[in-house]
């Protein structure tokens, strides 16, 4: 099995191996042109939006049209073909988010098929991670999870992305908690380098300490 990073704004990541090509996110719409190269070359199997965001879906579209088949949980296929316009960032300002979901292309709902934790994608096992959005996704492997926005990687370790740009905050620090437990090597998240468990657990433990 082979692993790639790529950073699009947001990290996309290149998983190969036996059992197939699997792309997991797609980056933000001004790095289109990139991404569309990018599946060109690795002609993936499948892509998995691990949520609707579109710093991570923005180039799903560009996908979808090269023939690649284009998986999401059903809690964001609304956000993803554009019945629903709902952006947390700006944080305080939503009908900027609004605005921005909308001039972002939309996938048609026949172009986007339905997974679900505890599904297997190309040998990757399908992990949910609610509360950055309801239906966030990620993949784990040998100990090796792709945790989307479940966590963030910064100059001073893991953190959890601002309470405000989180659906459910509460439900976020949760899923943190629980990544924290499971027998993991490397956390790759949606944003920032690789992380260590033990910096997972670092940042879990500070969390909880802080309470709500």
């Amino acid at each position: 099995m082979t692993l790639a990073v790529r950073t699009l704004y947001a990290n996309i990541i290149l998983l190969d191996g036996p059992q197939g090509r699997l792309l997991v996110d797609a980056g933000a719409l001004p790095y289109a042109r990139i991404f569309s190269r990018i599946v060109r070359e690795f002609r993936p199997d499948a892509l998995l939006l691990t949520h609707a965001h579109v710093d991570h879906a923005g180039g799903a579209f560009v996908a979808a049209r090269l023939g690649v088949t284009v998986l999401a949980h059903p809690l964001e296929h609304a956000q993803l073909t554009g019945k629903v316009h709902h952006l947390p960032y700006p944080a305080g300002h939503p009908w900027i988010g609004g605005l921005v979901s909308r001039l972002h292309p939309k996938l048609k709902t026949a172009e986007i098929q339905a997974v679900l934790p505890g599904e297997l994608l190309c040998g990757w096992q399908v992990v949910g991670l609610p509360g950055h959005t309801a239906g966030q996704v990620g993949v784990l492997r040998d100990g090796v999870l792709i945790a989307a926005d479940a966590v963030v990687g910064s100059t001073d370790g893991a953190r959890l992305p601002r309470a405000a740009y989180n659906a459910d905050h509460v439900q976020a620090g949760q899923t943190l908690q629980t990544i924290a437990e499971m027998d993991l090597r490397c956390v790759l998240p949606g944003h920032g380098g690789v992380l260590t468990p033990e910096q997972i657990r670092t940042r879990a433990q500070r969390d909880r300490a802080d309470g709500p």
